[in-house]
């Protein structure tokens, strides 16, 4: 199980739809993909897929599921471990509650081949928590110099806890000209300030039957596939197949 989250700087970058469509992304090559809302604040994976699961990540916290008991089928033939948004128990889960959860993720791995974690925005110690356990961070920002300062400042807090982390950067409603011009000056800044190396993974043309699909709580991906976005998506999907075939390789 090869396991992925996908974070911000700030809010409103498409992050949660993004991570929603990868995931769908990646099933239809006959992945088995598992995304887990890791937003433990205000969660919205659930509004993203359009789906209203009986349980969720608060029963697990208040020990009455495990996090297999509570996965849901999800469009796109995923499945999705959905949070609770503004719920008590979950918004002052601490290290005990999260490592309940991290304890747990072992069972997963018999029936997933991706689990991604579509973490809150910004640089909360649960986020950071997420972030340190994945194989791979995939880092979401917009054309928007304040996402892109966002961004830097994620990466830096990143490696400051993790300095072996493998961050890959996606420039949301961006052209494939755009984001690659982004991403040079982005590369840049971080290997003057923190000498670390990032790598682009891709752009996400703006597309409008996206922002109609997020509107309307479904995938682009399912939805649309001829979308721009939807295309985009897949080929960034294509990408994170090979990290899982070349982790498999290490591993054997």
């Amino acid at each position: 199980m090869l396991t992925i989250a996908i974070t911000s700087g700030k809010g409103g970058v498409g992050k949660t739809s993004f991570s929603a469509n990868l995931a769908a992304a990646l099933a239809e090559t006959g992945a088995k993909t598992t995304v887990f809302d890791a937003d433990l604040q205000l969660a919205n994976l659930d509004i993203a897929l359009g789906i209203t699961p009986e349980f969720n990540l608060q029963h697990v916290v208040a020990e009455q599921k495990t996090l297999s008991e509570i996965l849901a089928d999800a469009p796109g033939g995923i499945k999705a471990i959905t949070g609770a948004s503004a719920v008590p128990s979950l918004m002052r889960a601490g290290p005990k509650k999260l490592n309940l959860f991290f304890s747990q993720l072992a069972d997963l791995s018999k029936s997933t081949d991706f689990l991604i974690f579509d973490c809150a925005a910004g640089l909360e110690n649960r986020v950071l928590s997420f972030l340190k356990l994945s194989d791979e961070i995939i880092l979401v920002a917009s054309p928007d110099p304040t996402s892109i300062t966002d961004a830097y400042a994620t990466a830096k807090t990143i490696f400051r806890r993790r300095p072996d982390a493998h961050i890959h950067v996606v420039f949301n409603q961006a052209t494939a000209h755009e984001g690659q011009k982004l991403f040079k000056m982005f590369e840049k800044i971080i290997w003057s300030y923190l000498h670390k190396k990032v790598e682009y993974l891709g752009s996400v043309r703006f597309d409008q039957m996206a922002a109609l699909a997020t509107r309307k709580r479904e995938l682009v991906v399912v939805q649309t596939p001829d979308a721009k976005a939807s295309q985009d998506i897949r080929a960034l999907a294509q990408q994170v197949q090979q990290w899982r075939t070349q982790n498999l390789k290490k591993a054997s």
